[in-house]
């Protein structure tokens, strides 16, 4: 079993204004970082565009077609202060839900043991009929959608350890006892919701973080209030929302987390997996700003997925 990678050259075409931090260079440094020679052996697949279906498990069809309406021919059109389209946007955030679709049928038919899709735009901040936070999709959830919807799949966990909450996965999830969000995020940031009171129907785990707090407390909150309800919970698929930007030398956030804090919150998820998922994983990239810091944190977290694969093959 190996893990997969889907990605494809559309997410270079989705560019934002001139100074803005989710920038094609990112995709950049990523796709640099998993040319390496360790990388070879991933499964690499070209990202398919998600279908209006698969779209309309978590958007209504208006808003799909809001957002198709308001790509502009040329320059860049605002659907708020922060989330902007060019021309090739909309695929973009097409093949970013599609990738993790596929990713999910990868994994559930036992093509691959787990995934990654090196996308861009992000998608966790998109709520069901708004875009913000430079998301205009919310892949992880339609992922999670799509694997109820096709492979019959009832419990899914979606791991979300981007600095910012994933206000949009919460806000799709937060009525269905059978759909787990759990979230570490600095708190107060961007987009303010996170509270650990917000608890859906008992579905939803916030545990926020202080800002300067780093892997210490990163790792605490995740082995000890939050990977047991995953455990408890019992997921046939965990999807994660991997945001590198809780990395000290990220922009945007004031957390403290290192490369190294990636590769174990990885382990750490794969464990769970192994002993609730079948190992069903499929993980999803979301924010991460600092080149230097998303590309060795992309790096550690898929060499971890792939090692995790290796050692069930030769178990």
């Amino acid at each position: 079993m190996t893990t997969a990678l889907l990605t494809h050259a559309a997410f270079s075409r989705h560019r934002t204004p001139l100074g803005h931090p989710e920038r094609v260079q990112r995709m950049l440094a990523v796709w640099e970082a998993l040319d390496a020679p360790e990388f070879r052996t991933l499964l690499r697949e070209d990202a398919p565009e998600a279908s209006r279906e698969q779209l309309c498990l978590a958007h209504p069809e208006a808003y799909v077609n809001a957002v198709q309406r308001a790509e502009p021919t040329s320059g860049n059109a605002h659907l708020d202060a922060d989330t902007a389209m060019s021309p090739g946007s909309f695929e973009a955030a097409l093949r970013a839900a599609g990738a993790v679709c596929r990713g999910v049928d990868l994994v559930m038919d036992g093509a691959c043991r787990n995934a990654f899709c090196a996308v861009r735009p992000p998608g966790h901040h998109a709520e069901r009929a708004r875009a913000m936070g430079f998301c205009l999709f919310g892949s992880a959830a339609i992922g999670a959608l799509h694997a109820r919807h096709r492979h019959g799949v009832r419990r899914v966990a979606v791991l979300d350890f981007d600095v910012h909450h994933g206000n949009g996965t919460q806000h799709m999830f937060e009525s269905d006892p059978d759909l787990l969000f759990a979230s570490t995020h600095q708190m107060p940031l961007f987009p303010g919701t996170g509270s650990e009171s917000e608890q859906g129907v008992g579905n939803i785990i916030n545990v926020p973080l202080a800002p300067f707090d780093g892997g210490k407390e990163f790792r605490s909150a995740w082995s000890g209030r939050i990977l047991p309800r995953v455990e408890e919970f019992g997921p046939e698929l965990i999807i994660v929302s991997a945001g590198f930007d809780a990395h000290a030398d990220d922009p945007l956030g004031q957390l403290r987390l290192q490369d190294g804090d990636f590769e174990w919150i990885t382990r750490q998820v794969l464990d769970i997996a192994r002993s609730v998922s079948g190992a069903r994983v499929v993980s999803t990239l979301e924010g991460g700003y600092d080149l230097g810091a998303l590309a060795r944190s992309v790096a550690v977290h898929v060499r971890a997925l792939m090692q995790a694969g290796s050692v069930e093959q030769a178990g």
